[in-house]
């Protein structure tokens, strides 16, 4: 009772916000064609459904990319890692109004597989989203995609597994502000209730 209380007067009430962290750091690409191309930076997005695949970005309505995503109703979500950190969060603090951001951040656009959204060729997995429905919700639209394709780039397969490779592709996230690495790997699904193995 008194550990109860005491971890009770270590807790502080704050206002309603956002603060679910880590969250994944995208690049969303979007454009029907190479005219309209637009790489940017998105951390409010996340899985929604696994049959049928759904997921989610969450865009202002005064973006720039807002139009071009539901004009086309299409978008590309791209993991980053390391490599692309710089070109991820500059992506986030500049228009595609005032920049070519393909260019300025040496990325290549390659025409979507499935939709009319490119893809990023230095990703290491893009996710190509068809649009199924738009939530109007308050200073963000949600997007909901419909998978229709998975990239994965060869360098991060695992050869034996078939498997993205996740230490190999060094994903990054963004928390509150800040970008981060992934750490130590703890466990994996269903770890805390495997049977141990038997000593023979």
């Amino acid at each position: 009772m008194h550990l109860e209380l005491r971890l009770l007067s270590m807790k502080q009430n704050w206002r309603p916000g956002t603060m679910i962290y880590p969250l994944p750091a995208l690049l969303v690409s979007c454009g029907a064609s190479p005219e309209e191309y637009n790489v940017f930076t998105a951390a409010w997005t996340g899985t929604i459904c696994s049959d049928p695949a759904l997921c989610y970005v969450s865009i202002r309505p005064e973006r720039h990319s807002h139009g071009i995503v539901e004009r086309n109703m299409a978008f590309t979500l791209n993991l980053t890692n390391r490599e692309l950190a710089r070109a991820t969060d500059w992506c986030g603090v500049r228009s595609g109004r005032d920049y070519d951001k393909w260019h300025e951040m040496h990325l290549t656009p390659v025409k979507g597989e499935t939709v009319a959204a490119p893809y990023i060729a230095e990703a290491p997995v893009s996710i190509e989203c068809r649009v199924r429905d738009i939530m109007r919700l308050g200073t963000h639209d949600m997007f909901i995609g419909e998978v229709m394709n998975v990239i994965a780039d060869d360098r991060f397969i695992n050869p034996d597994t078939g498997a993205l490779d996740l230490k190999a592709a060094d994903l990054i996230t963004y928390c509150h502000g800040h970008y981060y690495s992934l750490g130590e790997e703890l466990g994996h699904f269903g770890w805390s209730v495997r049977k141990k193995p038997k000593n023979d």
